[in-house]
């Protein structure tokens, strides 16, 4: 069974609410302590940051979120980084877990925050035009995946804890997206993509993609 944490993120949002909460209580206004009651379990449920451990294969690309798979295409080399022509975008709603977690082991060879709009993340060109960061990495046998944190019409900020020259470790905690958002990944075109249109997706469990030998 996974280990269940809770985003140090989510503080600032939980604290003030169970105040409220518990003052709604005393005064015995009760509809409110509902409603504050309601919020709570929402923000405890959307800031869970449970502890996965998935496949330790060299060549598996395991999800860096929870959500549904609404996208699988080819786009031209260089569109994104050169050498990936495979997309696959995955849609995290309110209810998934929104800590983001690295695909592979490896270095972060570059990163990049570009500021956009908040267009709906089941949107395509969300992927363009919204704001976003850029994450590529390279594995210790030079194979690049890339991927991208998206904020979504509810998002609020976009959270990046490493940074370009970092070592990361398959399923180590990257960060997070704050209230509905997308992630898309970026492969090489001998990648051999695992997933299919609808599936459910788990952060640190499901293949996404395998890399050639």
């Amino acid at each position: 069974m996974p280990k269940l944490r809770f985003a140090p993120e989510g503080w600032i949002f939980l604290i003030p609410v169970v105040i409220l909460f518990a003052g709604a209580l005393l005064i015995q206004w009760y509809i409110a302590a509902i409603i504050l009651g309601l919020l709570v379990l929402f923000l405890v449920n959307f800031f869970r940051d449970p502890h996965r451990r998935g496949s330790d294969r060299h060549i598996d690309v395991i999800s860096p979120a929870d959500g549904t798979v609404v996208q699988i295409k080819d786009i031209p080399d260089g569109a994104v980084w050169p050498g990936l022509t495979k997309q696959v975008s995955v849609f995290m709603s309110v209810f998934d877990v929104h800590v983001n977690r690295a695909p592979i082991t490896g270095r972060i060879i570059h990163y990049k925050y570009n500021p956009g709009k908040k267009l709906a993340a089941m949107v395509e060109k969300s992927s363009s035009e919204n704001e976003q960061n850029l994450i590529v990495m390279q594995d210790s046998r030079g194979a690049t995946v890339a991927f991208k944190q998206i904020a979504g019409l509810l998002a609020r900020r976009i959270v990046f804890d490493k940074k370009e020259g970092d070592e990361v470790a398959r399923g180590e905690r990257v960060g997070m997206i704050k209230f509905g958002s997308r992630v898309d990944m970026f492969f090489p075109p001998n990648a051999v993509i695992k997933v299919g249109m609808k599936d459910k997706v788990k952060v640190a469990l499901t293949v996404i993609a395998e890399l050639p030998e």
